[in-house]
């Protein structure tokens, strides 16, 4: 007669080849993966006879379970893996690198969530943006802090921080107005008496060279309800040229803000100091639609010393 021992250890390795072969018939047929693909591992639980239970009792084996077991992926596979799997993390990266001009380069990547809408908040000055469709943004930021802290707010989920120091920071003088919305606004400087439209007038449609600073918009105005910025700035020194830069917001009336009321602020980055100014805006009626609204006073005029 057969011992019970003997019959549990059978039973047993009957169970295991018949799982192994079910699963060996289920991926014969499928090309093999090196990035994460799950492995098979069986687990085998049996409940042993109790020892007054009789020789010839049946012996009964029960909750036979799978398990998966993930190899390490390489190196080089792991975006591949995070792409196919996009519940596995969502985690959000950045990391910023100073570069001329005291501009910092940010990068903000999470594989993850192609396409979504990101804040980015430095220093009061903030802007909306969006991840590309492989979940990464690559943006020139104007720095307005020495020890730059750049917060990187997504739509959902955590986001990321990311500081650098800016050396040469005290080199340049630097203004932003700012906006959420499509309010029409837009900054204008004019270097060393020029006027409008000519050389040394400084705006986001000028020339790069048309003048000594330059001024950059950053954020994604596409978006619905976005957020804007316009930075100008200009070195303190090493130009031939001396004397003042008048700077003007200005405020396009459109078919979107006119009889409205538009709110937007500055910020003014001088000798190392940062100076806010909140503005509200009372926009003309339609019928000026296509009118412009210049305000002269709002921002001091910049004094810029030659060489």
């Amino acid at each position: 007669m057969i011992s019970k021992r003997t019959a549990l250890m059978s039973a047993a390795t009957l169970c295991s080849a018949l799982a192994i072969g079910l699963v060996m018939q289920h991926t014969a047929g499928s090309p093999q993966t090196s990035v994460a693909a799950p492995v098979a591992e069986l687990a085998v639980v049996a409940e042993t006879a109790p020892p007054d239970l009789p020789a010839d009792v049946p012996l009964q084996i029960d909750a036979i379970r799978l398990t998966a077991a993930t190899p390490e992926a390489g190196d080089g596979d792991a975006q591949q893996f995070l792409r196919q799997n996009p519940e596995t993390s969502c985690e959000m990266t950045a990391e910023a690198v100073p570069g001329p001009m005291a501009e910092v380069r940010l990068t903000v990547l999470s594989l993850c969530r192609p396409g979504e809408r990101l804040t980015i908040h430095h220093n009061g000055m903030m802007f909306s943006s969006r991840l590309d469709a492989t979940g990464a943004l690559t943006v020139q930021i104007p720095a307005l802090s020495s020890s730059a802290v750049f917060i990187v707010e997504p739509k959902s989920g955590r986001g990321a921080v990311a500081t650098t120091s800016v050396p040469d920071l005290d080199l340049v003088s630097r203004v932003v107005l700012q906006w959420a919305g499509n309010s029409g606004f837009e900054l204008h400087a004019r270097e060393f008496g020029a006027g409008y439209g000519s050389a040394g007038h400084v705006w986001r449609g000028a020339d790069l060279t048309a003048g000594r600073g330059s001024v950059v918009q950053l954020g994604d105005a596409t978006q619905l309800a976005p957020r804007l910025a316009e930075v100008y700035s200009v070195p303190r020194l090493g130009g031939d040229q001396s004397g003042a830069i008048d700077l003007t917001v200005e405020a396009e009336v459109t078919a979107i803000n006119c009889g409205r009321d538009v709110s937007a602020q500055t910020l003014e980055l001088r000798d190392g100091r940062l100076r806010t100014r909140d503005l509200t805006l009372a926009m003309p009626d339609c019928a000026a639609t296509g009118d412009f609204l210049v305000l002269n006073n709002l921002l001091e005029t910049l004094k810029i010393a030659a060489n």
